[in-house]
């Protein structure tokens, strides 16, 4: 899981009844899709985060949004004169973890942090059901390492960027703090409006989404029905849609 410096570490369908967020695109069209937000810090300083999507297959009548591929984050780290990139593919056919959509983008002592939430029940299982159901990631200066919730700066708590993204009609190229904000509004579940660190309980995520194991031809419950194919996001849930 290891980058050269400048590239991307892999990762983010939303699992648990989250709002679903799919990839858009700054002027929709083609196969791409970006535009620019300013993030707030948690000492109230801000940077200008770049997000841009490659985007696969044709809109589905039910979301009118084409599905992701992979999304890049990037950003300059404050007095560094760094450019610091993050990249997640969409993919649940492959066995490696990935599938992760950003929730917050810190930077504490100078050190970049991420917390990600695995998007999708395969990607939930991928990644080791974790409970809470986050995964952190810290910027080592050359590559973004997994790391455990303890050592996930506390100060980092509010989510900050956009989740997912708005819908392609109407994607900006430049969002503010405020309208990143609300963009986020009709986010309701707590748990993707900030970070929680105690653990749920294990039925509830269990009923949001089954154990699954991988076999050769895709992920299965260990009981012998295949997983369903993963639930494409719908705008109609919310407005700022991932995958």
């Amino acid at each position: 899981m290891k980058h050269k410096k400048g590239a991307a570490f892999i990762i983010f369908i939303l699992i648990f009844g989250a709002p679903c967020m799919a990839a858009s695109a700054f002027l929709g069209f083609g196969n791409t899709a970006s535009w620019k937000e300013e993030v707030l810090l948690h000492d109230g300083g801000k940077i200008v985060v770049e997000r841009f999507y490659h985007l696969g297959g044709k809109p589905t009548l039910e979301s009118r949004e084409r599905r992701a591929l992979d999304e890049t984050a990037s950003f300059e780290l404050p007095g560094a004169q760094e450019r610091v990139i993050w990249k997640t593919e969409f993919n649940d056919s492959v066995p490696d973890p990935n599938s992760l959509n950003l929730l917050v983008l810190g930077i504490v002592g100078g050190t970049p942090y991420l917390a990600t939430y695995p998007v999708g029940c395969i990607s939930y299982n991928k990644w080791g059901r974790p409970n809470p159901p986050y995964i952190f990631f810290r910027y080592d200066g050359d590559d973004w390492k997994k790391i455990p919730l303890e050592e996930f700066p506390p100060e980092l708590s509010k989510v900050n960027v956009i989740v997912g993204r708005p819908p392609a009609k109407l994607l900006k190229p430049f969002y503010t703090i405020e309208q990143v904000k609300e963009q986020n509004r009709n986010i309701h579940t707590e748990r993707y409006r900030t970070i929680i660190r105690t653990p749920f309980d294990p039925k509830a995520l269990e009923k949001g989404c089954p154990v699954l194991v991988r076999k050769k031809d895709g992920w299965y419950s260990p009981r012998g029905p295949k997983a369903p194919h993963p639930i494409q996001p719908k705008q109609s849930e919310n407005k700022t849609g991932s995958k």
